[in-house]
């Protein structure tokens, strides 16, 4: 949160902005559930289809593929898992992203119910700083970390990926090729909310930091260092 002193319509409009940006980046991930179509071409004019189902938190490791004995172009597929885990980065991404929301909705109410309070001491500006600056640096790496994550499920569920899972698929005339895939758009969309966020975050740190002691002092010190350098009069 930020508070320029005497400017308060601007303090109240961004944290509802911040809390804004945040709501898109774990609502695009969170709530996502996907389906890739897998064909088996099986070389004797004859294909079949399986749903490769995903969704969050893309710990495709636990997600079955082919559940008990199948029969896939006349060969018996036993119980087959997709292969990666991208969990961990998905839920820290998630996780940052509602903790963000939460401290925005906090500093609201501070502008709204307690703004005399937050300008009258420096611990408010100062612990504001603090958590604003920290917040921004796990942005940067809650996002570039689910970045690479989603990279991973894209890996693991794409035709490459999904032939070397399936045994049938390796060594013999059957071709498994996925022919459609999974609109992931909004798991793109919500990386390029981590960087918004980190971005928006980071404005947020700026404008608090002028509200804290270190930034008065400094333009004291400045504008003190600039009256001793004045030409005296004649």
């Amino acid at each position: 949160m930020h508070v320029e002193r005497g400017t308060t319509h601007s303090e109240e409009d961004a944290e509802p902005s911040s809390a804004l940006t945040a709501i898109f980046a774990f609502g695009s991930c969170g709530g996502f559930s996907g389906s890739n179509i897998v064909t088996f071409f099986c070389g004797n004019g004859r294909n079949e289809t399986l749903n490769a189902n995903f969704h969050y938190p893309f710990r495709l490791s636990q997600v079955p593929f082919i559940e008990g004995n199948t029969t896939i172009c006349n060969q018996s597929v036993t119980t087959t898992h997709m292969v990666g885990d991208s969990a961990s980065s998905a839920e820290f991404f998630v996780g940052i992203a509602v903790i963000c929301f939460l401290y925005s909705m906090l500093a609201l109410l501070v502008y709204l119910g307690y703004m005399h309070v937050y300008k009258d001491s420096d611990f408010g500006p100062i612990f504001d700083f603090v958590v604003t600056a920290i917040l921004v640096f796990l942005w940067l790496v809650c996002s570039s970390a689910w970045a690479k994550g989603l990279q991973n499920v894209k890996d693991a569920t794409d035709t490459e990926g999904i032939s070397a899972t399936l045994a049938l698929c390796k060594g013999s005339n059957i071709t498994c090729e996925v022919t459609e895939f999974a609109n992931m758009r909004t798991l793109n969309i919500s990386v390029v909310f981590g960087y918004l966020n980190m971005f928006v975050w980071a404005g947020n740190a700026w404008f608090v930091y002028k509200e804290t002691r270190w930034h008065s002092q400094k333009f004291i010190s400045q504008s003190g260092h600039g009256r001793q350098q004045a030409p005296a009069p004649i």
